[in-house]
């Protein structure tokens, strides 16, 4: 059985600076039909660098969550920008670090239940210091965390980040 559902009506709740909010009708499987909503997202990349066997991660704030998380660093994909170089801009912006190679891992989808949200995962090589400058709107430190500290720091539940989790799950 095929079950594509065939959209038979677009509708725009909301556009923001992020994201894009649609209420759509769908013509389900069966003839039905049924509302969906969609959260509208360019997409993110992360990156993930190890040296000496320690982990790179950042330290940020996050809003909806009203706590601070560690996470891979990693941004929105901005218009017309690839999610190569949004990876490469991140890891410079929030840690000031350049990478020599960077290859894309895999990507995945956060939430398909309600976002079109892709995230790109890559893995960079050849790191070289470079100038932090994170976006004006942006606070965040950078740390280096030992491979052994992070897997333990997996398992008891202290990384909530779900791209960090799974791109560390996959690398551990």
């Amino acid at each position: 059985m095929d079950f594509k559902e065939i959209t038979q009506k677009e509708s725009v709740i909301y556009h923001g600076r992020i994201l894009t909010l649609k209420n759509d009708t769908v013509l389900l499987p069966n003839g039905k039909t049924a509302q969906r909503e969609v959260v509208c997202h360019s997409g993110g990349s992360c990156i993930y660098c190890e040296r000496d066997g320690k982990v790179l991660l950042v330290k940020q704030f996050r809003y909806p969550y009203k706590k601070n998380l560690l996470e891979l660093p990693a941004g929105k994909l901005n218009a017309n920008e690839s999610p190569k170089k949004t990876a490469v801009r991140e890891l410079e912006e929030e840690c000031g670090y350049k990478a020599e190679q960077v290859t894309l891992l895999f990507k995945v989808y956060p939430s398909p239940g309600y976002t079109d949200e892709i995230i790109y995962i890559y893995k960079a090589e050849g790191l070289k210091k470079s100038k932090k400058h994170p976006d004006e709107d942006e606070f965040v430190s950078s740390r280096w965390i030992e491979k052994s500290r992070l897997k333990k720091m997996v398992d008891g539940g202290k990384i909530k980040d779900a791209k960090t989790l799974i791109a560390l799950l996959k690398i551990l």
